[in-house]
């Protein structure tokens, strides 16, 4: 397995195989890898074949946390992930610093003054990093109303490592559904040439999707967490007796739920059409739901088909 550390390197790495005529699959991360992120690897080997290459970048994404989210306190184990990788059968891990994605920044990302700015719609005179890419439609509710400068970090950065690893095709994880649907339009409207996979959520034997975040729920927090699988298979329940149900009714019961466990708090709910994200107000077999949920101070997303 090669370890590749800067763009230069990857590129080069990646033109190599393009010229030999050797498929790329490619899972973007941001470390910290668990049976999830894995699972993503080994999708991307069953799409590329025995003689394709597998390339997993881990990068924890500045652009992508707002200034009042978890970018320093993010888990980070490079040794363990990078054995990981090595272990399900990944050809390259791109292991790039912020210096290095970001190269034209005329200051570190991490000073105070630049987290400042990371992730604000204003402009940086004393930068000359200046160019974003930015989904307008898909991006607008959810996770784009809770966090107003996730997804142009997202979207950036992920066109970014598509142009460096110049992937045939690239996997993402249905947990982060939205993502997914606005990485797949931006490649429909920039002209990627990679096809873009989803792979399903893997879950805890209890429900709970696997997430790097979940190293923060310590003690009763990570019982509490459960609520949000809880959340889901009440609304599979109520949709499956009867047949159609108001979506502000269900919204409703939810939120009770939800916050019937002490250290739980609902940030958003949503029933919408899967294809182009518009809410609904009836909720029926084949609406999408999405929610995201504070355990303490860890927020945590789910998403299912009802």
């Amino acid at each position: 397995m090669q370890i590749v550390k800067t763009v230069a390197a990857m590129q080069s790495l990646a033109k190599k195989w393009q010229r030999a005529g050797v498929k790329i699959g490619f899972v973007p991360t941001m470390g910290y890898l668990h049976e999830g992120h894995l699972s993503l690897v080994r999708e991307a080997r069953k799409r590329v074949g025995k003689n394709g290459k597998v390339v997993v970048s881990i990068y924890v994404n500045p652009t992508q946390f707002a200034p009042t989210e978890d970018l320093s306190k993010y888990p980070r184990d490079l040794k363990r992930d990078l054995e990981s990788c090595r272990a399900a059968g990944t050809d390259a891990v791109f292991t790039p610093t912020d210096k290095e994605m970001y190269s034209r920044w005329g200051e570190s990302l991490s000073s105070p003054d630049s987290k400042k700015y990371l992730g604000s719609t204003e402009s940086r005179p004393t930068t000359n990093y200046s160019t974003y890419v930015v989904e307008e439609k898909l991006s607008r509710a959810m996770e784009g109303a809770s966090r107003p400068t996730h997804f142009r970090g997202v979207t950036t950065i992920v066109a970014k490592l598509f142009n460096i690893v110049l992937p045939d095709v690239a996997i993402f994880g249905q947990k982060d559904f939205q993502q997914a649907a606005i990485i797949k339009r931006m490649v429909a409207d920039l002209n990627f040439p990679v096809k873009i996979i989803v792979a399903p959520t893997v879950r805890e034997r209890d429900g709970l999707a696997m997430s790097s975040r979940n190293k923060y729920l310590v003690g009763d927090l990570r019982r509490q967490a459960t609520v949000l699988w809880c959340a889901i298979q009440i609304a599979r329940a109520t949709v499956k007796k009867s047949k159609t149900f108001p979506a502000a009714k269900l919204k409703d019961a939810i939120k009770k739920l939800v916050e019937c466990e002490p250290d739980a708090k609902l940030d958003y709910v949503e029933f919408f059409e899967p294809e182009i994200l518009l809410p609904v107000s009836i909720v029926k077999s084949g609406t999408q739901m999405a929610l995201a949920v504070f355990i303490g101070k860890t927020r945590l997303i789910d998403n299912v088909r009802i």
